[in-house]
């Protein structure tokens, strides 16, 4: 099994990395080996100390997914400014952000929505099966995560198996208006945060928080910080003691939240949106 040496004193772990909820396509084995389908690759990899042994994809794309060409010491130095968040980077040391495919996240991000981490899971894999290229792997079998117009091609009803709910008009409208994944892509990278959220935001079923992600995670913009229940009542209880939660997030709670956000941990405000968030669950 080909193996790549983390450098020292670059801290990363992948149990942190892949079970802190960024993504929904990965499962872990008793013995530490984690499986996961990203584009048409079937990875299995697992952690021994400094040395990371895998096989299902080239060395420069693990290296690449996982954000190990990023220095991450100074970049955690630029957030650690309280002891909140100094806390959660000790909890959670060796979290990296990964970079998911825009497409599959704009839809996991859809699927999201008022639903816990095993139902998206599950939702995302009927997505792949009913709609996917199969691939086989190990004497498994797996499939890819479709493009829009193979969703799209078998109608808002070929859906429904899927057991998406409310959002199944959302995937299947976006999947309609998305039919250039690689131009779209281009299109949203070039374009500055603001602008970009603007433009995700017109897609059918991304709200604010859904579009922060997607840029976050699959756009590496750094200066998005989503905002859900959890990192809402956590700037509540360590930051802004005035935020009201008993009730749904408005716009301007949501705009106040980011203006702080950026105010208080820069412009990597999101990893420190990842570290507060995967602490809260240790």
């Amino acid at each position: 099994m080909p193996s790549i040496a983390l450098p020292p004193g670059q801290p990363f772990s992948l149990d942190q990395t892949l079970g802190c909820g960024q993504v929904f396509r990965w499962e872990r084995s008793p013995d530490g080996t984690w499986l996961g389908i990203v584009d048409n690759h079937v990875i299995r990899i697992r952690q021994e100390g400094t040395r990371l042994r895998f096989r299902g994809a080239p060395e420069e794309f693990i290296r690449r997914y996982f954000s190990l060409d990023i220095d991450l010491l100074p970049l955690l130095s630029s957030i650690d400014n309280d002891p909140v968040i100094h806390r959660a980077i000790g909890q959670c040391n060796g979290l990296r952000l990964v970079r998911q495919l825009p497409w599959e996240c704009t839809v996991s991000y859809i699927c999201s929505t008022n639903s816990n981490i095993p139902t998206i899971r599950r939702r995302i894999g009927l997505l792949a099966e009913r709609f996917g290229t199969r691939i086989q792997s190990g004497g498994q079998t797996f499939f890819t995560f479709p493009e829009p117009s193979c969703i799209s091609c078998k109608g808002h009803e070929g859906l429904t198996i899927c057991k998406l709910g409310y959002r199944q008009p959302y995937v299947y409208g976006t999947s309609c208006t998305v039919t250039d994944v690689r131009s779209w892509e281009k299109k949203i990278r070039r374009l500055p945060y603001e602008d970009a959220r603007k433009e995700l935001m017109k897609l059918q079923g991304v709200g604010p928080k859904a579009a922060d992600c997607i840029l976050l995670f699959a756009f590496q913009k750094y200066d998005a910080f989503p905002v859900d229940v959890w990192i809402r009542r956590i700037l509540k209880e360590q930051y802004l003691p005035d935020l009201p939660t008993d009730a749904p997030l408005t716009t301007r709670e949501y705009d106040r939240i980011r203006k702080f956000a950026k105010e208080q941990f820069g412009e990597y405000c999101g990893w420190a949106q990842e570290y507060l968030y995967a602490a809260r669950i240790l």
